[in-house]
């Protein structure tokens, strides 16, 4: 018997009573109207700046509904927070970033194996960001603070505070949703990421049941409010943090806020025309103070600059350091000829951030940088050591080969 081909495509939408397109549609809406938040920011002048807008939206399209998936309590996992193809939160270029969902009445186990990267910190937030608040850091260590074993291997348990909790196990503040982990590179070349997994204590090996459609459905509506949060929030944060400081300016090292209990920051943001560039001086940090140093410049979407395919981020372990211990960054368009030249990338106004990471002690004011703007043709008259920085074509080309190599056996790992 011939079966009518329009009763192939309507009959399943009879299956939830629903028309066809109606599950997706407030998904869609959203995503219509975060266009319209790209295409309104402020600091849309140029169709660069809109085509960076739009590429941050896929990236961030992607990003909503993969979250959305991975809000799972009962059989949690870590999903990759951000990365190169979908930025978030000036995002840095040195780090692998992982989040698993979490409740505060149950009780999860982390297993591990320890990679050899400079920093491996874990923090318990209280929920997302939203336009108007930065979520809480509840908790926040790194693994100095693990019982590692000869062979790297690691085991935590997050839950509820018990009455003998014993090492290895860390109490759940109330209100704890989301645990954020970070890898953190200084050596892109030859350090390497470890392996890390989450359980929950009660369901491993057990299995979900199957999510109906109504379920699906609420999670095209909740990816879609996703979406505009996190548009909304991060055009927003830099107010709060940065663009209220004098311009081609940096502060003086500080906790980041509502960051990690072991890491300083320094931001500011710039302001250069072609002919223009900024010197940043800053003391390469002692490996026993601080196991990581970075610098990276951001675009106005607050998000990295492109790290793979040009030298907008340079860690301690990749600069220059001069014979007085000091490293001196080049911000500029136009292509000085030197080892540690911040490429802009077109970009006339942008973000800049220093980290420190695994600290030993606070950090002071001298252990920051410092920073003065100058016409492109004074540099070889105005910059300690300039003849020492000076690199060939071939060996920047060199370099920037190396940093492709890396973040592609890197994003393997």
């Amino acid at each position: 018997m011939a079966i009518d081909p329009a009763a192939r495509t309507t009959a399943p939408d009879l299956i939830d009573g629903r028309d066809a397109g109606s599950v997706t549609k407030t998904f869609a809406e959203a995503v219509v109207e975060a266009e319209r938040i790209i295409r309104g920011a402020p600091h849309v002048t140029s169709d660069q700046d809109l085509a960076e807008g739009l590429d941050y939206l896929a990236g961030s399209i992607k990003a909503s509904l993969h979250m959305v998936g991975a809000y799972q309590h009962e059989h949690p996992y870590f999903a990759s927070s951000t990365g190169p193809y979908a930025k978030l939160g000036l995002d840095n270029p040195d780090t692998l970033y992982f989040h698993a969902y979490l409740r505060d009445d149950a009780e999860y186990v982390v297993t591990g194996r320890r990679g050899t990267t400079s920093d491996l910190s874990f923090q318990i937030m209280n929920g997302d960001y939203s336009p108007s608040r930065s979520p809480d850091s509840l908790t926040a260590f790194d693994d100095r603070e693990l019982d590692i074993a000869e062979d790297g291997t690691f085991q935590l348990r997050f839950g509820p505070p018990k009455p003998s909790q014993g090492p290895g196990y860390v109490a759940l503040p109330p209100g704890s949703a989301m645990l954020i982990v970070r890898e953190v590179f200084s050596d892109w070349d030859n350090e390497r990421p470890g392996e890390i997994r989450i359980h929950r204590a009660d369901t491993l090996g057990t299995s979900p049941p199957p999510v109906p459609s109504d379920r699906m459905a609420r999670r095209f509506e909740v990816a879609g409010k996703m979406l505009l949060a996190r548009l909304r929030t991060f055009l927003a944060f830099p107010e709060w943090h940065y663009l209220k400081l004098p311009v081609n300016t940096l502060t003086e090292p500080r906790p980041t806020p509502g960051g990690l209990a072991t890491q300083f920051s320094s931001v500011g943001h710039y302001d250069l025309d072609d002919d223009e560039v900024m010197v940043i001086t800053v003391p390469a940090a002692d490996s026993d103070v601080a196991p990581y140093q970075g610098f990276q410049l951001g675009s106005m979407w607050y998000i990295s600059l492109d790290y793979i395919n040009h030298q907008t981020s340079l860690t301690a372990e990749q600069a220059r350091v001069d014979e007085d211990g000091m490293i001196r960054y080049v911000v500029s368009e136009r292509d000085p000829g030197l080892t540690n030249w911040i490429e802009r990338t077109g970009h006339r106004r942008g973000y800049l951030q220093f980290r420190w990471q695994r600290l030993t002690r606070d950090l002071t004011p001298a252990d920051g940088p410092t920073a003065e703007v100058m016409p492109f043709d004074e540099l070889p008259r105005r910059l300690p050591h300039y003849d020492q920085q000076r690199i060939t074509e071939h060996e920047w080309t060199q370099r920037i080969a190396a940093r492709q190599t890396a973040i592609a056996r890197r994003m393997l790992g």
